[in-house]
C-alpha cells in the first residue's frame, strides 16, 4: 500500500502511492486531476497531497488508525483518500446509501478515529460521529454548516513536503475497508490488505506485456485521460481512479452522473477511458447525442458493477465502436474476471454467446464453480456458486469473524453469485443467489438475469428488473418492472407471450409494471429493494400501466 519514502529514494518495495508520485514528479506542469474549472497540475496535486497528509497527522492520527471518508465526487476527495494511505492509516469508505442508524454502526464498527466529510453530507456525518462511543474527530473538505475544522484550510498551512517516518503495513493489515451491506446495525465491511494494490500496479504494468485479460488497455500518460463517473467511495470508482493514477494518466472527476453532462465531458475533455455501471451505459445509449463518431478519442469503456444485457452491449459497440470491455468483481474481491475490448469484439463474432460472459479470471486469480452446499467443484457447464481465490480477495469482514467464516470456505471466497464456466474458462453469471426466483409446481429456479436480458431485447424496453413476490400457490411468483422508451407502446400481454415463447411458462410474469424509469441506488445499480418495497406498499411512483396475469 504505502511505502512512505521520498520519490527520489528507492529503498523498499514500490507501492501504488510510490507509483503515483513517480509520475507526479515528472513533467510537473501536465494535468493530473480535473473537475470542471478546477485543474491541478502534477506538481500542484503532489504538493496538496503532502499538505493533506500533514493536516491529517495533526489530528493525532498514527499509522494503523482508521479514517472514515464520507465524500462526494470531487478532486479533493481523490487526494484525501491517497493522503490517508500516505501516512499509513486505514481508509474506511462511507458511501451515501446507508441510513442514519446504519451509517452510525458503520463508523462505530470500523473504529474510525477521524471522519472526513463532504460539506454536502456534513449533517449526516456529524450525526453518525456523535453516536459513536469512539467519538471520532469530524473534518470537512471545505466550509460546512457543522462546527468542525475545515481540512483544506488546515492543509493550506502545512508544508508541501512528504510526511516522513511511516512504517510499511503488515502483510495482513487492513488498509482499505469497503461497506458491502449487511443487516440492520451490523454492517459488513470488506477489509483489504496492501496486496490488492500490488495486484493493481502489476496489472497496469502487465497490460503492456499482453499477459492476460485486463480492465483497461495499456495507458499512455502523455495522451490518456480517464473519467471517473461512479462513486469514489465505491469499489468501481476507487478502481477507476487508481487505474488513472498509477499509470500517470490525467483523472477527470464527474461530480454526478447525468447522460447529457457525461457525454459533454467525454467529448470536451477528450476522455480515452472510463467505466460505467449498466444503467449509466443504457442512459448514454438512449441519449440523442450518442451517435457513431460522437466520441472519437474514446478507446475503452469498462462495464461492470452489475449484470449487463448482451443486446445493450452490442448496441454500445455499434454506437461507440469496439471499445467495450467487461469487468467482474465485488467489494469482497475487487478484481475477479475481465473481458478486454479487443478479445470481446473478435471472440464474440466467432461465438455470439460470449456477449453473455464477463470474461476470464484476471492474472493470479482462480475461479471455481462449487456446489453451494458441499463445496465440491462442479464440471464445465454446470451451474453453481462462483467461488474465487487470489490476491484481490479480502482479508475478511472487518471485526466480524463469524461472517468471515461463512464467506470463506477452504481458502475460497463464496461470492454469492450463481454461474458456470465454459471449456475455455469464460465465466457466465446467471444470477445472484438471493435474486433467484423459486416458483412453479416443482419449485424450479427462475434466473432473473436471464429474464432481464431477454426483456431488454424487446422493442421499447429501456431497462428491466425481475423480482420474486410472495405467492400462496407457488411460494413466489415472477413480477417484472419495465422502463419504457418515451412514446413507445409496450403491451404487457405481448411481453408475457414473448417471454413464454422464448423462455417457457416458468418465466411468464404474473404481474407487469410499466414505468418511465427504474429507481437506482447511489452507485447507479437498479434498486430492487426499492421496487420490492414499493410493490409491498402498492405505491408505485406513477406507473404507466400495471397488468396482472
Amino acid at each position: 500500500m504505502s511505502m512512505i519514502i521520498n520519490a527520489q529514494q528507492t529503498t523498499g518495495p514500490r507501492t501504488y502511492v510510490d507509483r503515483v508520485l513517480e509520475h507526479w514528479h515528472k513533467d510537473e506542469e501536465a494535468e493530473a486531476l480535473v473537475q470542471g474549472a478546477q485543474r491541478l497540475t502534477r506538481k500542484e496535486a503532489r504538493e496538496r497531497l503532502f499538505q493533506l497528509g500533514h493536516a491529517l497527522r495533526g489530528q493525532g492520527l498514527a499509522p494503523g488508525d482508521a479514517v472514515g471518508l464520507f465524500l462526494a465526487n470531487r478532486v479533493d476527495s481523490v487526494l484525501v483518500q491517497i493522503a490517508v494511505h500516505l501516512i499509513g492509516c486505514r481508509v474506511v469508505f462511507l458511501p451515501p446509501e446507508p441510513g442514519p442508524g446504519e451509517l452510525a454502526a458503520l463508523v462505530e464498527q470500523s473504529r474510525a478515529r477521524v471522519v472526513v466529510t463532504d460539506p454536502l453530507f456534513a449533517q449526516r456525518a456529524a450525526d453518525a460521529a456523535g453516536r459513536s462511543v469512539h467519538a471520532p474527530v469530524l473534518l470537512s473538505v471545505g466550509p460546512c454548516d457543522q462546527p468542525c475544522p475545515d481540512l483544506l484550510a488546515l492543509a493550506a498551512e502545512c508544508p508541501a513536503a512528504r510526511p516522513e517516518g511511516v512504517p510499511d503495513p503488515g502483510a495482513d493489515e487492513a488498509v482499505t475497508v469497503l461497506y458491502t451491506g449487511g443487516t440492520l446495525g451490523r454492517p459488513k465491511l470488506a477489509a483489504h490488505s496492501h496486496r490488492l494494490y500490488d495486484v493493481l500496479v502489476d496489472l497496469a504494468e502487465d497490460e503492456t506485456q499482453d499477459s492476460g485479460p485486463g480492465f483497461f488497455p495499456a495507458m499512455d500518460p502523455s495522451t490518456d485521460r480517464v473519467l471517473v463517473s461512479t462513486l469514489l467511495t465505491h469499489g468501481s470508482g476507487h478502481l477507476t481512479s487508481l487505474q488513472a493514477l498509477v499509470t500517470g494518466s490525467a483523472l477527470v472527476v464527474l461530480p454526478e452522473f447525468e447522460a447529457g453532462a457525461a457525454l459533454k465531458v467525454l467529448r470536451e475533455e477528450r476522455i480515452t477511458a472510463t467505466m460505467f455501471v449498466p444503467p449509466m451505459l443504457y442512459a448514454l445509449l438512449d441519449h440523442p447525442e450518442a451517435v457513431p463518431g460522437a466520441l472519437p478519442a474514446l478507446r475503452r469503456i469498462v462495464v461492470g458493477g452489475a449484470a449487463s444485457s448482451p443486446s445493450r452491449l452490442q448496441q454500445a459497440v455499434e454506437v461507440f465502436g469496439p471499445v467495450l470491455s467487461q469487468g467482474y468483481g465485488q467489494s469482497e474481491a475487487l478484481g475477479i474476471a475481465a473481458f478486454g475490448a479487443e478479445d470481446l469484439a473478435s471472440e464474440a463474432a466467432r461465438r455470439p454467446e460470449l456477449w453473455r460472459s464477463c470474461g476470464r479470471a484476471i492474472s493470479d486469480t482462480e475461479i471455481e464453480i462449487q456446489d453451494e452446499d458441499s463445496g465440491a467443484a462442479l464440471p464445465v457447464g454446470q451451474v453453481g456458486e462462483v467461488c474465487v481465490r487470489g490476491e484481490t480477495v479480502m482479508l475478511g469482514y472487518y471485526e466480524d469473524p463469524q461472517r468471515t467464516a461463512e464467506a470463506m470456505r477452504d481458502g475460497w471466497l463464496r461470492t454469492g453469485d450463481v454461474g458456470y464456466l465454459d471449456a475455455e474458462g469464460y465465466l457466465y453469471l446467471v444470477d445472484r443467489a438471493k435474486d433467484i426466483i423459486v416458483t412453479g409446481s416443482t419449485s424450479d429456479n427462475v434466473y432473473s438475469r436471464v429474464l432481464e436480458d431477454f426483456l431488454l431485447t424487446l422493442p421499447g424496453v429501456r431497462n428491466a428488473a425481475a423480482l420474486g413476490v410472495p405467492d400462496e400457490e407457488y411460494g413466489e411468483a415472477v413480477q417484472i418492472f419495465l422502463a419504457t422508451a418515451e412514446g413507445a407502446e409496450v403491451d404487457p400481454d405481448a411481453v408475457s407471450a414473448a417471454v413464454t415463447a422464448a423462455l417457457g411458462e416458468l418465466y411468464t410474469p404474473r404481474k407487469t409494471v410499466l414505468l418511465s424509469q427504474l429507481p437506482t441506488t447511489k452507485v447507479g445499480k437498479v434498486d430492487k429493494k426499492a421496487l420490492r418495497a414499493t410493490w409491498v406498499t402498492g405505491a408505485q411512483d406513477a406507473p404507466l400501466t400495471t397488468v396482472e396475469g
